[in-house]
């Protein structure tokens, strides 16, 4: 890590190498605590550049964030008939199959915004847009929540209000692109927010209005934003997908690539050569409402058998591109609630 001078010991008695090589391999869970030890540790731990040292090193560790529907429907008791479910962000852990809640994000206590979207980046989850959970209203908010401080701060708002937009992250960037405005009218407009930077630009516009599509980033070279459909066409999903590329910053086409008429919310995945699949496919068992969540060479996937069904809990191992069979995992009650959304974060 060129990039850090210590004008002192960072560990006393050892060399500033031994003494770095060492805090690398302290567990995300312990960075909070070891950043009250002294301002180097607390710089060190909260830089950018410490996370993709441990990420080079392979000392990083891949957790699923979920946004979940609380167990009974609710933060604060029952809800009343035909009244929305509160949602929280739940984390699994796959190396223990550990499970935990994030606190509530301060704006919104009882609950995040209705349909917000889920990124990862640079070893934080970000959150953004989704609909007020008491007036149902579009908001514009953006929400960052940090692992190492575990505490939330609140970024620059997103350009516009919107919902239902296909959303990525690379290289310490978030790209959204798609979903429809507060008048209910699709949107071909696409945003790249700078998370260190805490600014938005724009990346020019999509082929076609694309509300409700799905946003799927392949290795580090493309932003995918798959299917959707226009104003004048609801419900009718397009079978293709516009696809940006990082380094040339240009949009194309890919013609044919999802099944026309099935909706991509949160189904999209990656299969074998690089091909996207609909998760919702591989098992009668996650039929419906089908989720997968890219880990280290395992996914978790959720789903229900039928409209209605208990919500099932599966992992499924990914060797060379090749798709495994569903594992089902015992989930605490608490966590077992319907999941809407949700992203890998490597910490």
């Amino acid at each position: 890590m060129e990039s850090f001078e210590f004008s002192t010991e960072l560990v006393p008695g050892l060399p500033n190498e031994l003494g770095l090589e060492c805090l690398t391999r302290l567990p995300y869970t312990a960075h909070r605590l070891a950043s009250g030890v002294c301002h180097r540790w607390r710089d060190l731990f909260q830089s950018p550049d410490f996370h993709y040292h441990r990420k080079k090193l392979g000392y990083t560790q891949k957790v699923a964030c979920l946004v979940q529907a609380f167990s009974g429907g609710t933060v604060n008791g029952p809800k009343r008939p035909g009244e929305l479910p509160s949602y929280g962000i739940s984390v699994f852990e796959s190396l223990n199959r550990g499970w935990y809640r994030l606190p509530p994000v301060p704006k919104y206590p009882n609950g995040l915004p209705l349909f917000c979207q889920l990124a990862s980046c640079e070893g934080k989850l970000v959150v953004m847009g989704g609909w007020n959970p008491v007036s149902y209203d579009p908001v514009a908010d953006v929400f960052i929540y940090d692992f190492t401080t575990q505490q939330w701060r609140q970024g620059k708002d997103m350009p516009s209000k919107r919902s239902f937009f296909a959303i990525g992250a690379c290289s310490g960037r978030v790209y959204i692109a798609g979903g429809h405005d507060e008048n209910k009218n699709a949107l071909r407009t696409a945003w790249v927010y700078d998370l260190r930077k805490d600014e938005w630009g724009q990346m020019g516009e999509l082929s076609k209005e694309r509300d409700e599509c799905e946003g799927v980033v392949i290795g580090e070279d493309e932003f995918w934003v798959v299917s959707g459909y226009g104003t004048e066409r609801q419900g009718q999903f397009d079978g293709s997908a516009d696809v940006y590329g990082f380094k040339s910053g240009e949009w194309r086409v890919a013609e044919g690539i999802w099944e026309p008429g099935q909706c991509p919310r949160s189904s999209v995945g990656i299969g074998k050569g690089g091909k996207l699949m609909n998760w919702a496919e591989l098992d009668t068992a996650v039929r419906v409402g089908a989720r997968g969540i890219m880990l280290v060479g395992r996914v978790l996937v959720t789903g229900s058998e039928y409209q209605g069904g208990p919500h099932g809990f599966y992992m499924v191992e990914v060797k060379e591109g090749q798709i495994g069979k569903l594992e089902k995992i015992n989930v605490p009650d608490e966590f077992s609630g319907f999941v809407q959304s949700g992203c890998f974060v490597e910490i």
